[in-house]
């Protein structure tokens, strides 16, 4: 909920908050089926610019107050002398629409709502500070711990440890990463991003795909299955996702 104390609220004036401006026609290419799966966050829930600036407001309060509660605990942490034999994970469970596209939460698949933060921090990592620009997945989590940690995680454990990339962390890794949403009915979506494309498959009443170029539309307004010309593309993304986890694996 973006709640949060006052003061939270005074770093962002409301002055100073921008909503977002979507291209005209920008949901004329949306498939139906991405539409009904977000429900009633779609079409900016009805709120006016005044709204807009409030509801971002809110959010960007909460996520303060929230970023300062982790600090307290980092900061007990270091007092207590256990930073150096703590392994520390920070990660969002997804990311978040603030008028992307109109919508308002998550539940899509779309990079605002697909892509979240990750830190980990532990004892002996050679990369240390160093952000990372290759694609993880969540589900690299819990084998990433567990070798930090000196285990061995079960063989048909989807996930593969970061360790390698947490030491060197400009080294060439997966070669892709994937999404998959359920309405809770009968519509799934399933997504597969690259380092440049993200290629989406509906399939439920409504099937449909999406195919978007993160070089020339980070913020993926174009979908270009609706455009001539990109049928090799979409087939090599496709092909991406059939295969799965396993073909996208870092060697």
């Amino acid at each position: 909920p973006h709640i949060a104390p006052a003061r939270f609220f005074d770093l962002y004036p409301i002055e100073t908050i921008k909503p977002v401006v979507n291209p005209p026609g920008d949901r004329d290419d949306i498939p139906k089926a991405s539409e009904i799966s977000i429900n009633t966050r779609a079409n900016d829930m009805g709120m006016n610019e005044a709204d807009k600036k409030e509801a971002i407001r809110g959010y960007y309060a909460s996520i303060s107050y929230m970023d300062w509660q982790v600090g307290r605990v980092l900061d007990r942490l270091e007092k207590l002398g256990q930073t150096r034999n703590t392994i520390i994970v920070f990660w969002g469970d997804h990311g978040w629409h603030l008028g992307e596209h109109h919508r308002w939460h998550k539940r899509s698949l779309f990079e605002e709502s697909a892509r979240a933060p990750l830190l980990i921090a532990a004892p002996g990592i050679r990369g240390a500070g160093k952000a990372s620009k290759s694609l993880v997945e969540f589900v690299d989590i819990y084998p990433t711990v567990a070798e930090l940690g000196g285990l061995r995680p079960p063989e048909r454990v989807e996930g593969q440890s970061l360790v390698p990339l947490l030491n060197n962390p400009a080294r060439t890794w997966k070669k892709a990463a994937f999404t998959q949403m359920f309405d809770g009915k009968d519509i799934t979506g399933r997504a597969v991003v690259t380092d440049r494309y993200r290629y989406i498959r509906w399939t439920g009443p409504h099937p449909d795909e999406e195919l978007f170029d993160h070089a020339s539309d980070p913020h993926e307004y174009t979908n270009l299955i609706r455009k001539p010309g990109h049928d090799k593309l979409r087939a090599q993304m496709a092909d991406i996702l059939d295969k799965g986890w396993k073909a996208a694996r870092a060697t």
